[in-house]
């Protein structure tokens, strides 16, 4: 059976919904903004809303994207970094708890990544995301074995910045024959790091995940263009275009492949990192790159159904049932 890699952010989501917007006075926080903040920020902030009900949920793109595979039915390794503590306990039990095969560094002078969300009484949303353990995550903790029976390794965007990291990552995996999957993560990921993406996927990469903003900054092209521009420098790519559907190519072949029908969309939180559960299961399925996209779209289409990224296992089952 294949097996497939992810390294990326270890971040866990934690809610609270407020009584009020006076904490996000007291705290300094613009309502719906995210902010990037330091341990000693959050750990005030955490002592504003102590004795509030905070839900806590797995993050990160590619945490989802592999739990997504590994609910599919096919084995997966994740490599990241986190804490010694309990927000850290709870990701990594999270993802052990569905088989994913966990190759976590542990430190103990940082906390575990997260992202505090404070939800107002009128539902407006504001992050803070401390990356602590995660935001340190460092090319010495990438290593050759991580990469041992592997067939494909799937990068996190939001690790680009990181270009040490990324290029051992990358080295690692072309000797081990492993094929290389980059989703590219946001807009601004791709505006801010164009030259090193535009240097490093026609190289190293062989399937590149991109939404229509995404594909616009890395091409200046609309996306069928930038679909052709991407599929000349790699193997597979990929182009999304919301609730439209997929553009994908493969060498000459490119499809069209639209979206689940009759989809009740309520949250399209972690729909990409799903639509690449489904791509890349197939694609390491040995499957034509309609049905990848088919299961892809599959995926994509029930997440956005609930509320964040936790399907239950009877939409799982059915998922399952239809690949």
């Amino acid at each position: 059976m294949a097996k497939i890699l992810g390294i990326g952010n270890s971040l866990v989501d934690m809610l609270c919904v407020l009584d009020s917007d006076n904490i996000l006075s007291e705290a300094g926080l613009p309502k719906g903004s995210m902010q990037l903040i330091d341990k000693d920020t959050q750990s005030k902030l955490l002592k504003l809303i102590e004795g509030k009900k905070i839900e806590r949920a797995r993050g990160g793109s590619v945490p989802n994207t592999i739990s997504g595979i590994q609910k599919l039915g096919m084995q997966t390794v994740f490599a990241g970094k986190i804490g010694t503590d309990k927000t850290g306990d709870f990701f990594e039990n999270d993802l052990k708890s569905m088989g994913v095969d966990t190759r976590l560094v542990h430190v103990s002078d940082l906390p575990s990544g997260s992202c505090l969300s404070l939800i107002s009484p009128d539902g407006e949303r504001t992050m803070a995301t401390c990356l602590g353990a995660t935001g340190t995550f460092c090319a010495d903790e990438i290593t050759a074995d991580l990469f041992e029976g592997v067939d494909i390794c799937h990068i996190d965007g939001y690790l680009l910045q990181n270009y040490e990291l990324v290029l051992k990552a990358m080295d690692l995996a072309v000797k081990a024959g492993v094929k290389i999957s980059i989703d590219l993560g946001s807009y601004n990921v791709v505006a801010d790091n164009l030259q090193f993406l535009q240097e490093v996927i026609p190289q190293y990469v062989s399937i590149v995940f991109a939404n229509e903003e995404e594909s616009k900054a890395y091409s200046n092209m609309e996306p069928e263009e930038a679909l052709d521009l991407l599929a000349s420098q790699v193997d597979y790519a990929v182009v999304k275009v919301g609730a439209k559907g997929s553009f994908i190519k493969h060498g000459s072949e490119k499809v069209f492949v639209k979206p689940l029908k009759g989809v009740n969309c309520i949250d399209t939180t972690g729909a990409g990192d799903l639509y690449a559960s489904g791509f890349l299961y197939g694609l390491a399925s040995g499957k034509s790159i309609a049905e990848c996209g088919r299961i892809g779209a599959l995926v994509s289409g029930n997440v956005v159904e609930i509320v964040g990224t936790s399907m239950d296992e009877t939409r799982w089952n059915t998922i399952r049932a239809n690949c």
